[in-house]
């Protein structure tokens, strides 16, 4: 009987021992499975195949239910697809079960923004900065959802962070410097994005921002260098070098702006606005000495332009005033008339107006002309934009975005 007893328990064991063993290679397998589907994804990602990629992270979480990262590869899977709701859910889901990952609290800041959540995102940022606050491009990316937020000084506060913990972002250096400029601190702005430059010299945004700035301080010379660099960067666009011309004008170098603009007529002859500006360069010199060479030349410039009947506002206004100054007041009046009704509006077209009508007797004419002129100065004074981030978008791997 004790025998029959032994025999019995030793079975007892073996049977356990078996069922161990079989759950212990169940458990193998399943986590073998697991990081197969894993690679997978990751491979099928790199790949761009990302309906592959879903359907290995979706066959992992069959295993790992719980896994942070399965759900976390997904959600940026699906972020690359332009799923972003889905790509929310699992990020979501991946912050959940592991609250102190970095990784998710980035992500689902960068899809919030892509989806115009400013709030959303500068929270996602927040909590990632709460938990790592060394990482310089996401203290940019902060600075970058608070800028469109609205909070300048909460984001030049990041930006400032994000320069510190790494002084050779160029991109974070630009963003600061337009936070300082829409501030009114020119002084730092032309700073920050003076480094901005240092830092990249073919990123053209900065360069463009100081060009600005200099213009607005009087500083042609400055300004003039900014867009020579600008023109070198990019010699196939012609409006690089019709800012170039006209800064040379501003500065008092009015052969310097006709040459640049006669060269890139030569070489960009389909481009209106190149004669367009000789027309306003050239107009310019005869306003300003009296020049009726100058001023033949500034006709001859828009006269083809001004004829055609896809000629913009700017274009006839110009030619209206050129008419008027030579003395033609009935046909500038005509050309003024048609400058007026093209949108959008060259609002110095209506002063323009005004002045040939009154000179013709059509005080009504000449009346309505400047009350429009100072209606819409009034509106172009009060909606005047603040000054935008090129590219605003945090996502990606390169670009002026993302440092």
């Amino acid at each position: 009987m004790a025998r029959m007893k032994r025999a019995v328990a030793a079975l007892v064991v073996l049977a356990g021992l078996g069922a161990a063993i079989v759950l212990g290679y169940s458990v193998v397998s399943r986590d073998q499975e697991y990081r197969r589907l894993i690679q997978l994804g990751e491979s099928s990602l790199s790949e761009g195949q990302t309906f592959q990629a879903i359907e290995a992270f979706s066959g992992a979480l069959a295993f790992k239910p719980e896994s942070m990262l399965a759900h976390l590869k997904r959600g940026e899977t699906y972020r690359r697809r332009g799923d972003l709701q889905a790509a929310l859910r699992d990020l979501r889901e991946a912050s959940d079960l592991d609250p102190t990952a970095t990784r998710p609290w980035e992500e689902i800041g960068d899809v919030n923004y892509a989806l115009e959540r400013d709030a959303r995102a500068i929270e996602a940022y927040e909590t990632y900065v709460r938990l790592d606050d060394r990482a310089a491009r996401v203290l940019y990316k902060l600075g970058l959802a608070r800028h469109r937020g609205g909070n300048l000084g909460g984001a030049i506060a990041s930006l400032q962070q994000a320069v510190v913990v790494d002084d050779r972002v160029a991109e974070a250096y630009y963003l600061l410097g337009l936070c300082f400029s829409e501030r009114g601190q020119r002084a730092e702005a032309m700073r920050a994005l003076a480094r901005a430059v240092a830092l990249q010299p073919a990123m053209a945004p900065p360069r463009e921002e100081l060009a600005s700035l200099y213009a607005a301080q009087g500083r042609h010379q400055e300004e003039v260098q900014q867009l020579e660099s600008l023109a070198a960067l990019d010699p196939g666009r012609a409006e690089r070098y019709i800012a170039l011309s006209l800064a040379y004008a501003h500065a008092g170098h009015a052969d310097m702006a006709v040459m640049t603009l006669g060269r890139t007529a030569e070489r960009l002859p389909d481009q209106p606005g190149v004669f367009v500006a000789l027309g306003r360069v050239w107009l310019g010199a005869a306003e300003e000495r009296g020049d009726s060479a100058a001023l033949q030349k500034a006709i001859e410039a828009l006269e083809p332009i001004a004829s055609q009947p896809s000629a913009n506002s700017d274009a006839l206004a110009l030619y209206g005033r050129a008419l008027l100054l030579s003395g033609d007041v009935q046909r500038a009046e005509q050309v003024l008339l048609l400058a007026t009704s093209k949108l959008p509006v060259d609002i110095d077209a209506f002063q323009q107006l005004a002045s040939a009508a009154q000179r013709l007797g059509h005080l009504d004419v000449a009346r309505l002309a400047l009350v429009r002129h100072e209606t819409l100065s009034e509106v172009e004074h009060v909606s005047t934009p603040a000054a935008t981030v090129s590219s605003p978008s945090p996502t990606g791997t390169a670009g002026p975005a993302q440092p």
